[in-house]
């Protein structure tokens, strides 16, 4: 698949299995989100592997941060259950420095920007993902978790490995002209 056929017809895959990435396929899959836009080359972003083991500390966190949030049974059984639900995730945390002449948003903008370009390398080398967010990226118990500075801010958790599902190579063409003005 070329480089724009990939970019024009990304779809994510939310039911992954064994195998995930690893060893080559995981290193450009981490170089490819090393080569985010980043002005002032700040390399605002840090990725946590999460595999193997890993998944259970992960569910423990997440599950403590679903207690903290006052979720009900059911919230806090969906958050234990969330590493699971594939066989490897990366989790993107923007490293921001509030004080450089980059803005804060630009920095989270570029990690955001890492998390599209792993998930297109997964996709170039037979793999899938999704990425996720939700609200326990702002909880405490999760950024402690994962190291967070006071300025720092969790983009998403990228669910990587295998579809499980059999899903169409091209989507629908979107109709641009609602979405784009000529100036």
């Amino acid at each position: 698949m070329d480089a724009l056929e990939l970019l024009v017809n990304r779809r994510s895959a939310s039911r992954l299995a064994e195998p995930a990435p690893a060893g080559e396929q995981l290193e450009s899959i981490l170089h490819a989100g090393m080569r985010a836009p980043d002005h002032g080359t700040l390399q605002p972003w840090h990725f946590f592997i999460i595999e193997g083991e890993g998944r259970d500390r992960f569910s423990a966190v997440l599950e403590k941060g679903a207690k903290e949030a006052g979720q009900d049974e059911k919230g806090i059984d969906k958050a234990r259950n969330a590493p699971f639900r594939a066989p490897l995730i990366i989790a993107v945390v923007a490293k921001c420095q509030p004080e450089h002449k980059v803005p804060v948003w630009e920095q989270e903008m570029s990690a955001g920007c890492a998390v599209m370009a792993m998930q297109m390398a997964a996709v170039a080398q037979g793999f899938n993902g999704i990425w996720r967010t939700g609200p326990l990226t702002d909880s405490p118990a999760v950024r402690t978790g994962l190291s967070c500075g006071e300025h720092d801010k969790i983009v998403g958790f990228l669910y990587l490995g295998t579809p499980q599902l059999k899903a169409s190579t091209t989507v629908s063409v979107p109709d641009t002209a609602p979405f784009v003005t000529r100036f």
